[in-house]
């Protein structure tokens, strides 16, 4: 389980760091329009984004309590680890990756055009919350 304590406050410099992974994946893959990391207790870190969103704060608290629920849900069924969910709606998709950082667990949220290369976006997505866990 994630220990919320370590998720509170991060370092600027990782805040910076996280800032200018998440621009590149929105500027990596055609048809994302809104890239945002969050604190495993949603709270928001950095936002990328090509649309407007006015409702961020909602979307890192709902963000991660879908990836608790999910991670929940996936240990009952005798899965392990939770990494990425894709939500597919009639507009677009959405994406909840788990960054597993050693002491700030976080939640990397995207949300895309309805036709986008999903391959590419699962690989970039994996790609880049791989290198905010090694910061």
């Amino acid at each position: 389980m994630l220990d919320l304590n370590l998720s509170r406050k991060l370092p600027d410099d990782f805040v910076s760091f996280s800032e200018k992974q998440i621009q590149q994946l929105l500027q990596a893959v055609s048809g994302i329009e809104f890239v945002m990391l969050c604190s495993s207790d949603g709270f928001e870190i950095a936002l990328a984004n090509k649309k407007q969103v006015n409702n961020s704060g909602k979307i890192a608290a709902v963000s991660s309590s879908i990836l608790a629920m999910v991670s929940a849900f996936i240990s009952e069924i005798n899965l392990n680890g939770c990494q990425t969910i894709t939500l597919d709606a009639e507009n677009g998709k959405a994406l909840l990756t788990a960054v597993a950082h050693p002491k700030y667990p976080l939640v990397m949220v995207a949300v895309t055009a309805k036709d986008i290369l999903l391959g590419q976006m699962l690989y970039e997505t994996k790609a880049t919350a791989e290198t905010l866990a090694k910061y």
